[in-house]
């Protein structure tokens, strides 16, 4: 039989505030003793009172809008309440039928438009610690420095038809946060988490069968394959006659598999009802306007602008624009350069970012605004190879040099002596030599045989340790051997 898979997620992503939800604590608690960043708000303690985080209100208002949502004249603080360990008040100060944004859309490829139901606002929990004592007995410590940071919740439309549709609606999502800068985006630290409603539905039936939640996917990678396993869970469930039950289920990364947690609630188990220490919140006209007329140019924007105006092609500019860093990085380069051909400057500035920059920073884990490498250094090493000082081989080596020590590349050439041979004497001489070493190379390439010429090429280039001007080593050659 065949089946059509049907994904909805919801990805909560903590914001960029210096102050958590409904205190003052600092939101920075990264590599902090736990329980540092902490208040009686925090630890739930009786009798405190909550007090709303303007600053988190506006960021979600901003995403929201980048989302293409309605923003509600009326939103309203409401009480999730479940009990478990990390819940120090026994609930969650959330929304639930007074969102902050509504009705939005999300596009993805290959020209999919994602449905965006809701985009609300609500406090983080504490982080559950589960160890093993030397003596091999289990238990759990709670920290709450993460309780009570700002936690915006997007709802999309179970509209997901792969894994790979999911894999691109949170680059894309997570993209769009990067650029308003109202969240890190980062899966691995728990800034940017993810929980997908998957279920299958025979082909050609209008019902599908039960949705199962999945946890604990924690990079998109993760996220990708823990779908891309429950579907094929549940296809051979339902083939061999099984019953697919509504539940929760967890990734287990070690194993590659989900495993079953719990049944999944639904709403009215979580006992909604308004929180009464808080007023509701009035999104005047006149504060969302001010706020949209803020917002920076976005991911989908910038692709565009590349397109036509640097002419990129469309994967370089996809690359690119999908890190505000590195788009920022490109057309910080683009400015210190004026050259008669913008599209031309533009692709080898693309060139360089997209090949052996994106390799040493991936090779050593840095985000292109921690690197030595500023756009000043890169602009300057491609002057210096368009005015024939510097040969492209050279050029890797010399930028290599660059992205570990941060001197600049004319400095480099200075050091090592790798300015480019472009004086003629010079590199006949060397292709006088290279051929005199290399009869048989020469007797095969006056046969017939062009590929031998490139051997030749390669000789003259590794006996000026890559410093001569191919463009000149090619013409050389060619006379030399009677062309």
């Amino acid at each position: 039989m065949d089946f059509v898979t049907i994904i909805g997620l919801e990805v909560h992503a903590q914001l960029l505030t210096k102050s958590k939800m409904f205190c003052s604590c600092s939101t920075d608690y990264a590599n902090t003793p736990p329980n540092t960043h902490v208040c009686q708000v925090c630890l739930g303690m009786p009798g405190v009172l909550p007090t709303i985080n303007r600053r988190a209100v506006e960021f979600t208002i901003m995403a929201a809008l980048a989302l293409n949502c309605t923003i509600s004249e009326y939103a309203k603080f409401d009480r999730k309440n479940y009990p478990y360990p990390d819940l120090m008040k026994g609930y969650q100060i959330s929304q639930y039928d007074a969102p902050i944004g509504r009705h939005g859309w999300l596009d993805i490829e290959p020209g999919k438009r994602i449905g965006i139901i809701r985009v609300h606002l609500e406090e983080d929990v504490a982080k559950l610690v589960h160890c093993t004592s030397s003596w091999g007995e289990s238990y759990t410590l709670v920290d709450v420095n993460r309780s009570g940071v700002p936690l915006m919740e997007v709802v999309g439309e179970p509209e997901l038809n792969s894994p790979e549709e999911a894999r691109q609606f949170l680059v894309k999502l997570r993209t769009i946060l990067q650029y308003l800068g109202v969240s890190s985006g980062n899966m691995e630290e728990g800034s940017f988490r993810c929980d997908a409603n998957i279920s299958i539905r025979p082909l050609n039936c209008s019902s599908g069968l039960a949705k199962v939640e999945v946890k604990n996917m924690n990079s998109f990678k993760a996220v990708y394959r823990a779908l891309e396993y429950e579907a094929e869970r549940q296809r051979k469930a339902v083939e061999q006659g099984e019953h697919v039950v509504q539940e929760t289920r967890g990734w287990v990364e070690e194993k590659g598999m989900t495993v079953s947690q719990r049944s999944k609630e639904y709403a009215h188990d979580y006992r909604y009802f308004p929180e009464p220490d808080l007023p509701p919140l009035q999104l005047t006209a006149a504060w969302v306007e001010e706020l949209s007329s803020h917002l920076p140019e976005l991911p989908q924007a910038r692709y565009d602008r590349f397109m036509a105006r640097y002419g990129l092609p469309a994967y370089d500019a996809n690359l690119i624009t999908v890190s505000r860093s590195l788009a920022d990085y490109f057309e910080a380069c683009l400015n210190l350069r004026h050259g008669p051909s913008p599209q031309k400057e533009a692709k080898t500035i693309s060139n360089w970012l997209l090949g052996d920059f994106a390799r040493l920073l991936n090779l050593t884990g840095q985000d292109i605004t921690e690197s030595k490498v500023t756009p000043s250094h890169l602009v300057e090493m491609v002057d210096l190879i368009e005015q024939g000082i510097l040969s492209s081989t050279s050029a890797k080596a010399v930028f290599q040099e660059m992205f570990y020590t941060g001197k600049r590349p004319g400095e480099i050439v200075a050091e090592q002596g790798l300015t480019q041979i472009s004086e003629l004497a010079v590199v006949e001489e060397i292709v006088n030599q290279v051929i005199a070493d290399n009869t048989p190379a020469v007797v095969d390439f006056k046969s017939g045989k062009t590929q031998a010429l490139s051997f030749l090429v390669g000789q003259v280039m590794k006996q000026s340790k890559g410093r001569a001007n191919p463009k000149l080593v090619n013409e050389v050659l060619h006379h030399a051997l009677g062309e």
